[in-house]
This record gives C-alpha cells, structure tokens and sequence, in this order.
C-alpha cells in the first residue's frame, strides 16, 4: 500500500502542557477515502524518531496499519532525531534516566489515545518497538486495549533500571499480575546482546511463564540493534530482520487485523496427541 506522512502535537499533563510530537504513518488507498485500518505504537530507542525508525514504521503502514511514533524525550528537547555518534548516545542515555517512568507511560497513554481518536483507525490497537522502544512496547501491554505487543531486544526491563531513579517496576508488575489476562506479548531478544544478558533474558522469561502472560520468546543469533539499518556499527542483520518482520506481521495480523470479536475462553484442555 501507498503511505503518508504526518504528526500530531499532544498537549502532556506531566509535562506543564507542553506538546509531545508523534508522528503518524498511514497507509492509503486511492478512491477509498473512508477506509480504517488497525492501529501500531511503534516506540523508538533512545535516539527519537530516526530514519530507520521511520523506515520500520513506514513498513508496518505499508502493510495496512496505521503507525504512531511518539517522540520520547519532549521533556528535554524537540521532536528532531538525536544523531547516532558519541555525544547523541551519551545525550540518549542520559535522557533514558532523567525522564520518570509516569512519564513514559503518560506518552504510551497519549499516542494509543490519539491512534483510537483518529477518522482512519478502527480502535484496534498493538505495539511495537526496539532497544528503549522495546522495553515501553513491553510497558503498553499493561493498557488493556493493546492487543498485543512485540518486542526487540527491550532494555532495563530485567534490570529495573529504566527511568528517573533506575528503579522501574515492569516485571514486579507482572508478577503482580497486572498483564496477565490482557493481551499477547513477543520477547526477541539476540543472543549475543551485551546489553540483556542470559541471566537477565532467563529471568524475564521465567516472570512471564510464572505470570501466565501469552507470550512467544525468541533467542535468536544476533547482537543488540541488529534490524537498525542505519549506523548499526557492523550489527544489521537484514535477513534475519526481515524473517522477524514477517513473524511480527503474523502477530499483528491475527491479533489486531481482524475484529474477532470478544475472547471467550472455554478453558478446554489441549489434547495429547502425535
């Protein structure tokens, strides 16, 4: 499908009312004007709305939903990517701890808010994002309307270290129980990720199951940032990018393009059988 571009100004309570910038990928279809579409939060890592995040939004659109990237870090400066060297990394980071984890949900809020409030959405929602983006695509899935979210290599989540203070409570709330019961969640994770070590990548599964949160986990054989496609320091794997896409778009398909209706579980028992 044919896309287009735009972005949205949303005041922030938070923020002194100050706007948070998220920009809008849509697909389009000449001489429909009316049609919608489901909707995706595509969160991005610490460097804002890049061009490869811009690029993977854009193929999300392409495949018939319509995409909101929420620019992260409103609070200490515009909506302008952040550059991909020394000093934007070191910038990116420091932003990442100075920013309260109230906050990062109050963005996820505000862009799931404005997807559903769009005339070319249809309310049904999911989400996706990488590195930062990964572990707040992992936060949206505690908002019952997202129906499911997929996850590259999510940082600080087996940590606890995200935000204000590095003392998040992603996993103390699934193990409280707060996403159980709500939608699908996909962990990918490569295996030769310094920054989310097998300890940590065990201990979120292990949270998860624990948790009876419907979840897929893929290790797979790769290094952090290995779909930015851009400035990747010698990490881009674009095969096995575009093999994961598919996997995401499967995800995306069978949970939030198609309206299913309400779930009822049956509580039916899987049969044992060769």
């Amino acid at each position: 499908m044919l896309i287009a571009k735009t972005f949205h100004d949303v005041p922030s309570k938070l923020d002194n009312g100050r706007p948070i910038r998220i920009f809008v990928v849509s697909p389009v279809v000449p001489n429909y004007p009316q049609a919608k579409f489901p909707g995706v939060v595509c969160f991005s890592e610490i460097y804002q709305v890049t061009g490869p995040v811009e690029r993977f939004a854009g193929q999300i659109a392409s495949q018939g939903y319509v995409v909101a990237c929420p620019s992260s870090y409103h609070e200490f400066q515009g909506s302008e990517a952040i550059p991909y060297d020394t000093e934007g990394t070191d910038r990116g980071n420091r932003y990442k701890i100075e920013k309260d984890v109230t906050a990062y949900d109050e963005d996820a809020t505000l862009s799931v808010d404005l997807l559903v409030s769009l005339p070319n959405c249809n309310g049904r929602i999911a989400a996706t994002g990488m590195c930062l983006g990964g572990h707040l695509a992992f936060r949206a899935a505690f908002d019952s309307r997202v129906l499911s979210s997929v996850c590259f290599f999510a940082t600080d989540v087996h940590s606890a270290t995200l935000g204000k203070g590095k003392n998040d409570d992603s996993l103390a709330r699934v193990h409280k129980g707060d996403m159980t019961g709500k939608g699908e969640l996909v962990m990918i994770f490569g295996k030769q990720d310094t920054h989310v070590p097998r300890e940590g990548r065990d201990l979120i599964r292990k949270t998860l199951e624990d948790a009876e949160v419907p979840c897929s986990f893929l290790e797979v054989q790769a290094q952090h940032a290995f779909i930015r496609d851009e400035s990747s320091k010698g990490r881009w794997d674009a095969a096995l990018t575009r093999s994961l896409f598919t996997f995401m778009m499967e995800v995306f398909d069978r949970t939030i393009g198609r309206d299913l209706g309400p779930k009822v579980d049956k509580g039916e028992k899987v049969e044992h059988v060769c």
